[in-house]
């Protein structure tokens, strides 16, 4: 494997396992710091392959590729969380420096471990339990009532892995599926929630932490659509608990780099904590021109224990919109238009090829008028998905 091209001034190298878009969105920033970024990409033409020099290419399960890979660097970090336990395990024995730690990892990985934890940490969460058999789904949806929501423990993300049920027949293939990995499924109370927020911070290995502003995300069909950064009308005791459990979690598990804490804010003022995301993450993209400092950047400053940057907003309102694939793959034009219509918005493209409900983009618009960003994100996003000509 091709050792990455160092620079000068002992400037480290961050190794990235995964070449997706969040991978890719570090490079810019990156480069700001002066530090060099080396991706272990899954392919020649993964996203953050097309702009990082160093992209060696290989299998976040191969332990021998990843091994090759990290040896290289300075440090390692993760563009998603789906690394192996037996990966993770060779380059803690190698003596490879992770961010986060395996340790904290575990928890981004397993919802069940996720709702131990956080149950015995006191932070408020939706009812739960492990179930193994079609009496175990009866029984707790006569508990707390139907409908109920159940999970995979591993590898859901964006509406994948998530199921809502009105009785344990509607889970029989999960739960041959469980039974046969001896793993059980998490079910969850369908939550009455009044909307959806986020809480994003950084943690450093020594310690330091910062927080964004509470956001408001928008989904749709279990994918985020939209994030209003700050949430609007949000009672301000609501923003410092919600933050202030952020930072307890994230202390707690001894994370490090950005932590996405998910929360469903609930009547009268509460929230319980739905997900939890160790890497940047989706509800902080709008950061990116919208803060002092953007979750890439601030990620990379943590995971090499530099100073943590300011996370105060540039702007009252920062509305950021994705953009899912539609049925036109030519993105080019519809991007030139989009930038000369509105000369305001930051249109974020991620390099990957076109697929219906894929994200493959998002546009961030900062203001005053809060009603007329969501307008124009919204018809930013989706001029370039296609879904509007004009």
């Amino acid at each position: 494997m091709t050792a990455p091209l160092r620079a000068p001034g002992g400037f480290p190298v961050v190794g990235i396992i995964g070449g997706g878009q969040l991978a890719r969105m570090c490079a810019g920033p990156a480069a700001e710091l002066g530090l060099t970024l080396s991706v272990l990409a899954e392919a020649a033409d993964a996203s953050a392959a097309l702009v990082i020099p160093s992209a060696p290419v290989g299998e976040h399960s191969d332990v021998e590729a990843v091994l090759a890979f990290a040896r290289e660097c300075d440090v390692v970090t993760f563009d998603h969380e789906q690394v192996p336990a037996d990966v993770l395990r060779a380059l803690a024995e190698a003596g490879v420096t992770m961010h986060p730690t395996p340790e904290a990892l575990v928890f981004a990985q397993d919802k069940l471990a996720m709702r131990e934890r956080l149950m015995a940490l006191g932070i408020p969460c939706p009812r739960w339990v492990a179930a193994r058999t079609a009496a175990d789904v009866e029984a707790f949806g006569g508990d707390v009532g139907w409908p109920i929501v159940a999970k995979t423990p591993r590898g859901g993300y964006d509406g994948k892995g998530v199921r809502v049920i009105g009785s344990s027949a509607e889970l029989t293939d999960w739960l041959e599926r469980a039974a046969a990995e001896d793993s059980p499924l998490l079910l969850e109370e369908k939550v009455g929630f009044t909307r959806e927020l986020a809480v994003l911070l950084a943690r450093s290995p020594s310690g330091q932490a910062a927080a964004w502003p509470v956001v408001e995300t928008v989904q749709a069909d279990g994918i985020c659509t939209e994030v209003i950064a700050p949430a609007a009308n949000l009672d301000p005791d609501l923003a410092a608990h919600a933050t202030e459990a952020g930072l307890r979690i994230a202390g707690e598990l001894g994370v490090t780099g950005v932590l996405a804490v998910e929360m469903f804010e609930l009547p009268g003022g509460e929230f319980v904590v739905n997900e939890l995301a160790m890497r940047p993450h989706n509800s902080g993209h709008w950061s990116m021109d919208g803060a002092v400092t953007g979750q890439f950047e601030q990620h990379l400053r943590a995971v090499l224990d530099l100073p943590l940057g300011s996370p105060k907003p540039r702007h009252p309102w920062t509305v950021m919109g994705n953009i899912l694939g539609g049925e036109h793959p030519d993105l080019y034009p519809a991007y030139r238009h989009v930038m000369a219509r509105d000369p305001e918005i930051k249109a974020h493209l991620y390099g990957k090829g076109v697929r219906p409900g894929r994200k493959i983009g998002h546009v961030n618009v900062s203001g005053d008028d809060l009603a007329d960003l969501r307008e124009r994100a919204r018809h930013a996003a989706d001029y370039i998905e296609g879904a509007v000509q004009e």
